[in-house]
């Protein structure tokens, strides 16, 4: 059983490919590149990675420094001395699907070691599963690995583990995920990741930008910003100089935009100075696309959620963002249900929607999160209201994503090969993020072609999310 478990979580995006809301947690198995030959003797460590592109960045982290310390990563959980499961804690459900993949990897291999948003709170977790080896929590490198080497110790060999050891991927190679700041300085009343992973603290913009480099020395086609809030980065550190990089994300995108990959922005809050983004996306430096967590529409809503830029005039600044880059893709999540929703500011939603005219969209039912302020507001509506809100949203959403995608039949665009199997090529456009999107397939023509290839084709297909083309 392979146990390279990679899932995505609700605060970056709904797949459309899903049906369930929340989406399934583990839709897909993520294999380690690990290409060295164990030796005798070697100790071997097996990685369950949940949650969102955040965690799965910690993830590799971890599996890189105890690679660097001799340590063999093991991608079954019979070949593993211990296991690693990185959790989510974001929702209930996220938190059900933790618990079940640490009973798993106890089942399985008995050696587990738990990190991540859930192990914020240890009780929860050894209350369950009072047997696991040691509980750490969100982005605690050095605490996982004094884990690790209590429960397995190293076995250094001097001969081979001095050599510099490669960076370990959970992602296919011709994409991956850059993390430029972790924690978040907002007080959202449906989340918690503020108790969970801390305020925000920004990495410098030279160490990012270094990253970054070395990424797309080793192949990288593609790079995914990601952050708990990309909008707000450096704030922290007063958007400081240092090394002649300041820690803007502004002055950060149009560095990332210099080294030739596709550079695509995620979870961007609508803050006025979003707005200077939007040049670069037309200068071709990064890729015309913002996934923007808007969450709702009316006013009132967003006040009881107390979300940041609530007053923001959206729909004037996605047509100035449009006017600025016609091609913009915008991508955002939302929350039907929340407590006091009513079914007039439900409809202000969907109105908004037929104005707003987002390229791709998810949605999810409101859930009460331990340790969340939004528990205690009143009007808490009931499921079978918040389930019928959810069908009409998404049959809202769909019908416009399915126009939209109608109107590229004819048109040429570039996109990035993702996979190849006998059956076809599959790839993405610029206008969609790796699992969370959509895809486009080729299905003749595709013998020649890699995966991380960048392509032309033309459209001739479009479905509800995917598009079909020819080579161009």
């Amino acid at each position: 059983m392979q146990i390279w478990g990679l899932s995505v979580s609700p605060d970056l995006g709904y797949s459309p490919h899903m049906s369930t809301n929340p989406p399934s947690l583990r839709p897909d198995q993520a294999s380690a590149r690990i290409t060295e030959t164990r030796r005798t003797g070697q100790p071997n460590i097996g990685m369950v990675s949940l949650g969102c592109p955040k965690a799965l960045v910690d993830s590799e982290r971890i599996l890189t420094r105890l690679r660097a310390e001799g340590y063999g990563i093991s991608p079954d959980y019979a070949g593993a001395d211990a296991v690693i499961v990185n959790t989510c804690g974001f929702l209930d459900s996220a938190k059900a699907e933790s618990l079940e993949a640490i009973g798993e990897a106890l089942s399985e291999n008995g050696k587990v070691l738990v990190t991540g948003c859930l192990g914020a709170d240890p009780d929860y977790i050894t209350g369950a599963h009072p047997k696991v080896l040691a509980v750490t929590g969100p982005h605690q490198y050095e605490q996982v690995l004094d884990a690790v080497h209590a429960a397995v110790p190293p076995k250094p060999d001097p001969y081979i583990d001095l050599l510099p050891a490669s960076a370990v991927s959970l992602t296919p190679r011709h994409y991956s995920y850059l993390k430029i700041s972790e924690g978040c300085n907002h007080k959202c009343k449906f989340c918690i990741i503020p108790d969970m992973r801390g305020r925000l603290a920004s990495r410098p913009a030279h160490a990012v930008l270094r990253e970054a480099e070395k990424l797309v020395e080793n192949g990288v086609k593609e790079l995914l910003v990601i952050s708990q809030d990309t909008s707000a980065y450096g704030v922290d550190i007063k958007h400081a100089e240092a090394r002649g990089h300041r820690a803007h994300i502004t002055d950060l995108a149009r560095d990332l935009g210099s080294l030739g990959a596709w550079v695509r922005l995620h979870y961007v809050y609508p803050y006025p100075h979003v707005r200077n983004l939007v040049p670069l996306m037309a200068e071709g430096l990064i890729l015309p696309y913002l996934d923007i967590p808007f969450q709702h529409a009316h006013p009132d809503v967003l006040r009881r959620m107390a979300r940041p830029a609530a007053a923001a005039k959206t729909l004037d600044e996605i047509a100035a963002w449009r006017n600025i880059c016609p091609d913009i893709a915008l991508r955002s999540t939302f929350i039907v249900g929340y407590p006091g929703e009513t079914e007039a500011e439900f409809q202000t939603l969907l109105d908004w929607l037929d104005e707003a005219q987002l390229d791709r969209v998810g949605c999810f039912q409101y859930e009460n999160v331990d340790g969340a302020r939004s528990n205690a507001l009143s009007g808490h509506v009931a499921g079978e209201v918040k389930q019928d809100r959810w069908e009409r949203f998404m049959a809202k959403a769909q019908a416009i994503s399915e126009a939209k995608l109608a109107a590229k039949v004819g048109q040429k665009l570039d996109v990035i090969v993702d996979e190849i199997d006998e059956s076809g090529a599959t790839c993405r456009t610029k206008a969609d993020a790796p699992e969370i999107d959509g895809n486009l397939f080729i299905d003749e023509g595709f013998e020649t072609l890699s995966v991380g290839d960048i392509i032309s084709v033309e459209i001739d297909e479009a479905g509800e999310y995917d598009l079909w083309a020819k080579l161009a």
